[in-house]
């Protein structure tokens, strides 16, 4: 007679904190493969959204975490990650043995205080960034960067798959450590796809078909296929913000201080991004680099040649 296989083990209930352009398609992810979720955002609304699709929303982030196993931070900076897990009590309302993700893009030792914290509260911690943009959160083909102790990688693993490929980077703050230095290449490249066809379009070649020639060569990056599409065709709708990738660029520029690393090339392009925010690209997809550098060779393209933002 064979034996029964055993039963599959229960998936754990998660709280989601952050309903924004990556956490609700990475929620609707979650909920998809069959997790029960809680659910809060500061603004309510971007949290109801989800209730059709049967997630619990909640007016109080303490009450979505204290009803979860797992809760998933997906906030704007590490600052804001404080105050929900300090200020909003979620700390205090998660119950020992449970798991904290933090998928936020914050500074390492940000990661290694937070995860000091929660351990004396009897809650275990993972720094978990994530890269991909909104087409990976709402294909599912994030790459996770995660830091903390391995038994909690593998207890995450579960959430992890639905919403992409985790590495175990090593310790606390090492996953963001590997997402400085992706967001360090994602804002370097974006610079150099920009300043590229911007100068082909100003010596007279058509910057799709100059995209187009060097696909398959050297230069070729997925950089150059989607941002650089972004860019060919003017749009900038936001997927991932100019001020979203400064705040990246200033965490690395803070961390390689802290180690007394010289980070110039990063310091250079921290300088565009932010000379971008100044002239009113701040909440355009960070492929608008491209209209500053634009704006600086006078090339800006309708309807961003307005004075207004010029």
């Amino acid at each position: 007679m064979t034996a029964a296989s055993p039963s599959p083990a229960p998936l754990p209930v998660v709280a989601f904190l952050g309903i924004g352009l990556m956490g609700h398609p990475m929620a609707c992810r979650l909920l998809e493969a069959g997790f029960r979720l809680h659910v809060w955002n500061r603004t309510h609304a971007k949290a109801q959204a989800l209730a059709a699709q049967g997630a619990t929303v909640h007016e109080q982030a303490a009450c979505a975490a204290q009803q979860a196993d797992v809760v998933i931070a997906m906030l704007e900076n590490g600052q804001i990650s404080q105050q929900v897990l300090r200020e909003h009590g979620v700390a205090q309302a998660m119950r020992p043995g449970s798991l904290f993700i933090d998928m936020a893009s914050i500074q390492p030792r940000e990661a290694r205080a937070h995860a000091t914290w929660l351990e004396e509260l009897g809650v275990t911690a993972l720094d978990a960034p994530v890269s991909g943009g909104t087409v990976g959160a709402q294909a599912g083909t994030l790459a996770i960067m995660a830091g903390g102790t391995a038994e909690a990688f593998a207890r995450a693993a579960p959430v992890f798959a639905p919403l992409g490929k985790a590495t175990h980077i090593g310790g606390h703050g090492a996953g963001q450590l590997a997402k400085l230095a992706n967001q360090m290449i994602v804002g370097i490249t974006i610079g150099a796809v920009a300043e590229a066809l911007l100068l082909a379009e100003k010596g007279g070649a058509d910057p799709a078909k100059v995209r187009e020639a060097i696909g398959g060569g050297f230069a070729d990056s997925r950089i150059l296929q989607l941002h650089g599409q972004r860019m060919v065709m003017h749009d900038f709708a936001p997927r991932g913000r100019v001020a979203v990738q400064l705040k990246d660029m200033r965490n690395a520029l803070a961390t390689a201080a802290e180690m007394g690393f010289d980070a110039p090339i990063t310091t250079h392009l921290e300088q565009l991004y932010r000379h971008a925010a100044e002239a009113g690209f701040s909440d355009l997809d960070h492929s608008a680099l491209f209209l500053e550098l634009a704006r600086r060779n006078h090339m800006l393209p309708a309807p961003y040649g307005d004075e207004s933002l010029a």
